[in-house]
């Protein structure tokens, strides 16, 4: 499909090394700005709102799927990946919105599910029409099941949203007929990467994004697209690289394969991986110099709020990206993720999709004191910095009603689980009441999911007017972090200042410094104040705070 004449590729400023110390905001477009009112977020939403990111101060723009989809699992069941979803808009909108962002200095990630596809994917539907032993169904999974009348499921593999991960399927006479493999929703079948076919496709679709001006790829679920073709049970110990469907070795040829395509584009075009491996050995083989060049650091935002685990946190990561030579990447949540005011606001404030349950109570002032003190954390220490939309406002997860739910991980969990939802609440932008300039005045349809009512106060109109904000914070961190040389990329330095308190050097003369402790703690040695999260006490750096010093330089 031609590119439009309206919408030909522009590049920001060329910068080889952009990637290292990038602030990546992500857009989850359901969620961010509706244009036309119909409850739903779109693309020119997010067109409409390019002049708030640049103020932000953001680098680039990582957006969730806006393919078209059916919609079982948020956009990740993708029908058509050369196409936008009829409810953002057309492709158009897409390559309009990658030059004008492009145009204001900002580039586009977009979201790549390599996985499995849609079970309306037409590959899949020529699957299901062809029957046992075709070459469509070798695209796929498909599998006898086991007994003597094929009833039993091929293996007892659990699917990543809790239960089964095999769908029979019902042959055009009615009767049963094989199963399908699906590590998500039974509308997720994954695809076979050990058929050409499916690693050609998926290449020409990295051309194809790349050639309409896309700076990177955010690849879900990365470690995954390898099985194990004998299907073997998961062992009770399971030795590194011997799972049956995660982190196999064969994966790392496909993203080898995807960055030779990558370096053939001018300007650097970059490979970002959802990676999630225990072993940091293993999980900075995906970082090797001719395969990805970031991938997501989960670790760090699944610690609860505590200096020695936040600690090893750090030095895990930073220890895992050293013999790669890769950044690591900071983010406090996604939209899979509880927010972090609710989540740090609560007894155990460490994140597992395992421990989600409704009613878990949270202390919301507690909350957005460590929040305000985590993004100021995250935004010193070295590497890319990721922002999930909305924590820039300091929105707390919310609870909706039941009846609202549309995650498959609610339903799959028996209704035990809240699901995802709370933390993908569409935006507040003006106003005192919903939709909050969500969507335009007077439109036709609810937004798809309820904003609550004292997000009044949180709308970026009402933080714009308030020094004390989380949104004045954030912009005033992106500032100094794009000012300062220190910042980003680079090494750091701890320094000793007790165990409840993470302190390291930036640079010559740069320092953050957190207070994660009971009691107040003196600053060090310093010729200003950059920033800080909260106000001092007597001179002192409060509980729940980080404060950026300028410093005497280290060899003075």
């Amino acid at each position: 499909m031609p590119l439009t004449d309206a919408a030909a590729p522009a590049a920001p400023a060329d910068d080889a090394l952009w990637w290292r110390s990038a602030v990546i905001y992500q857009v989850y477009v359901r969620s961010f700005a509706d244009s036309d009112g119909d409850g739903t977020g779109d693309l020119r939403g997010v067109r409409s709102r390019l002049g708030y990111l640049k103020e932000l101060g953001v680098d680039a723009l990582w957006f969730n799927p806006w393919y078209p989809s059916p919609l079982a699992d948020g956009g990740y069941d993708v029908a058509d990946y050369r196409d936008i979803h009829p409810a953002f808009g057309t492709l158009a909108d897409a390559e309009l919105l990658i030059a004008e962002a492009a145009a204001l200095g900002i580039r586009t990630i977009i979201d790549i599910v390599p996985n499995h596809v849609s079970s309306e994917h037409p590959w899949f539907q020529a699957a299901l029409a062809a029957g046992p032993g075709s070459p469509e169904r070798e695209r796929f999974w498909f599998h006898p099941g086991k007994g003597p009348n094929g009833d039993e499921m091929p293996t007892r593999w659990v699917s990543n949203f809790q239960g089964d991960t095999w769908t029979r399927t019902t042959e055009p006479d009615g009767t049963p007929g094989e199963w399908y493999l699906h590590l998500f929703t039974p509308e997720q079948p994954d695809l076979n990467w050990n058929h050409p076919d499916v690693r050609a496709e998926h290449e020409d679709i990295l051309r194809f994004w790349f050639d309409r001006g896309v700076a990177g790829v955010r690849i879900d679920s990365a470690g995954l697209l390898i099985k194990d073709p004998a299907l073997p049970e998961v062992p009770d110990v399971v030795e590194p690289g011997a799972h049956p469907t995660e982190d196999r070795d064969e994966v790392h040829d496909v993203y080898r394969a995807w960055r030779r395509i990558a370096d053939s584009y001018d300007g650097t075009r970059v490979l970002v991986g959802e990676v999630w491996v225990p072993d940091a050995s293993r999980f900075a083989a995906y970082l090797r110099p001719d395969e990805m060049h970031t991938a997501f650091n989960f670790d760090f935002m699944s610690r609860p709020w505590d200096a020695a685990e936040l600690r090893a946190s750090i030095d895990l990561m930073l220890d895992a990206h050293a013999p790669v030579g890769a950044p690591s990447t900071w983010v406090l949540s996604n939209h899979d993720v509880t927010r972090p005011v609710t989540r740090y606001g609560r007894e155990d404030s460490s994140f597992a999709f395992a421990k989600k349950r409704f009613g878990t109570p949270t202390d919301l002032e507690l909350g957005r004191r460590r929040a305000r003190a985590a993004a100021l954390l995250t935004a010193a220490l070295p590497g890319s910095l990721y922002l999930y939309q909305g924590d820039e406002l300091g929105l707390p997860e919310v609870e909706l009603p039941r009846e609202v739910l549309d995650d498959p991980m609610h339903f799959r969990s028996g209704g035990v689980d809240p699901g995802r939802d709370g933390c993908r609440v569409p935006l507040p932008w003006r106003g005192t009441s919903a939709p909050y300039g969500f969507s335009p005045d007077g439109a036709a349809a609810a937004p798809w999911l309820p904003q609550p009512p004292e997000w009044a106060a949180l709308s970026v109109q009402a933080q714009e007017a308030d020094p004390a904000s989380m949104l004045w914070l954030y912009r005033q961190a992106l500032r100094i972090r794009r000012r300062e040389a220190a910042l980003g990329d680079g090494p750091m330095t701890w320094v000793d200042r007790g165990p409840e308190v993470l302190c390291f050097r930036r640079g010559d003369d740069l320092v953050s410094i957190t207070n994660l402790g009971r009691a107040s703690v003196a600053l060090p040695d310093h010729e200003s104040i950059l920033l800080a999260s909260a106000p001092l006490e007597d001179g002192l750096l409060p509980t729940d705070a980080t404060a950026w010093l300028r410093v005497p330089p280290a060899n003075s």
